[in-house]
């Protein structure tokens, strides 16, 4: 990646907004196309978007100092990185649970580091963002720990 493609402006509010919407749309869309099947992984790949647009936020967030926002960049990378431990073009949606499990990791590291406010004003999910951090690190160790992103995010947390 070139300097150039670094001081690109932002999209606009507007396709930002877009783009979140769809993502939503297409997530929640695969979710139920796979009732019974999916079971209570869906609910987690439900929050895949949200989680992308907080991290996003967290970016633009002048209370983050640069090297948490360092972090922050590591999970949208991996959001967006096409290869992956559950690449999206191979499974789907379902592939973004593992972007989930680091999403949340992140997430909740900055919930230690800044005041919850900071973080918890860029958020747009439906959920308390609070439960869902909860939620997920709680279900971690029965269900998340068995991928390898679990694993992984537990190797760097021991």
């Amino acid at each position: 990646m070139t300097n150039e493609h670094l001081k690109k402006p932002m999209p606009s509010v507007e396709k930002q907004a877009d783009f979140y919407q769809k993502l939503r749309s297409k997530v929640q869309n695969w979710v139920d196309g796979k009732p019974g099947v999916v079971g209570t992984v869906s609910g987690y790949v439900l929050f895949a978007p949200d989680l992308f647009h907080l991290l996003t936020k967290m970016m633009l967030d002048s209370r983050i100092d640069s090297k948490s926002k360092a972090a922050v960049g590591a999970g949208i990378l991996y959001f967006i990185a096409p290869i992956d431990f559950l690449p999206e073009i191979l499974v789907g949606p379902g592939g973004f649970l593992d972007d989930v499990v680091v999403a949340v990791f992140i997430i909740n590291t900055m919930l230690n580091k800044f005041p919850t406010e900071v973080i918890t004003e860029n958020w747009a999910g439906d959920e308390d963002l609070l439960a869902l951090v909860k939620k997920v690190s709680n279900s971690g160790n029965k269900y998340v720990s068995k991928l390898p992103a679990g694993r992984l995010v537990k190797r760097f947390t021991k």
